[in-house]
């Protein structure tokens, strides 16, 4: 199902024989370039993301189908550096009794109008996932892959293991994976919520 829609310099990464998609809301702060200052319209918005897992080269990484994002400039700068499918869309994303509250309407002209609307919650105690099992095969990514022009990209990213909790979450809208032709399985979807990552990201370089 997912072969079409990935170079096949890449391998898809899969988990007991099972390939995952994952739809993946936050917010990023915080953003800016190594030795220079956050800029306040520029270093905080909400993202939106539509992943899955592969691996090149023996290096397991992550694959992405979109990423939606609530700043024009950096929808623009992605694309042009990072070779990503960014868009940008209208979205809100607000903390209400303990829930995240996150609303996505993709605006971005010639593009798919797929929306994400729900909210969520960490639930039960904080683990980090160990080796071998499925929380750390989804979260302990180092890498990222891209495409353009039929060339393949890498790029290195850095980030402490994943403190993570099991979550709750209620979704009236989801059409993320569609903008693709996927479709998203009927049955209940793993959740997992983190309430901060730092992290690190490197250029992308070309793979052979």
């Amino acid at each position: 199902m997912l072969r079409p829609y990935i170079p096949e310099q890449l391998e898809i990464d899969t988990f007991d024989g099972k390939a995952w998609l994952g739809v993946v809301p936050f917010s990023m702060t915080g953003v800016r370039l190594r030795w220079t200052p956050p800029l306040p319209w520029l270093s905080a918005f909400p993202e939106l993301n539509v992943r899955t897992y592969v691996t090149a080269q023996d290096k397991p990484g992550v694959w992405f189908f979109s990423l939606d994002a609530a700043n024009a400039l950096a929808v623009a700068a992605a694309r042009l550096t990072f070779h990503l499918p960014y868009f940008r869309a209208r979205m809100k994303c607000r903390e209400v009794g303990g829930w995240i509250e996150y609303q996505s309407h993709r605006s971005h002209q010639g593009a798919p109008k797929v929306e994400f609307e729900g909210r969520y919650r960490g639930a039960g105690e904080f683990f980090q996932a160990h080796p071998g099992t499925l929380a750390h095969f989804l979260t302990e990514r180092y890498c990222l892959y891209s495409a353009s022009k039929g060339r393949v990209y890498r790029g290195e990213i850095h980030h402490p293991p994943w403190l993570l909790q099991v979550a709750e979450a209620n979704f009236t809208q989801n059409s993320m994976a569609e903008a693709v032709d996927l479709r998203l399985p009927a049955e209940l979807p793993l959740l997992h919520f983190a309430r901060r990552q730092d992290m690190v990201a490197w250029a992308p370089q070309r793979i052979a």
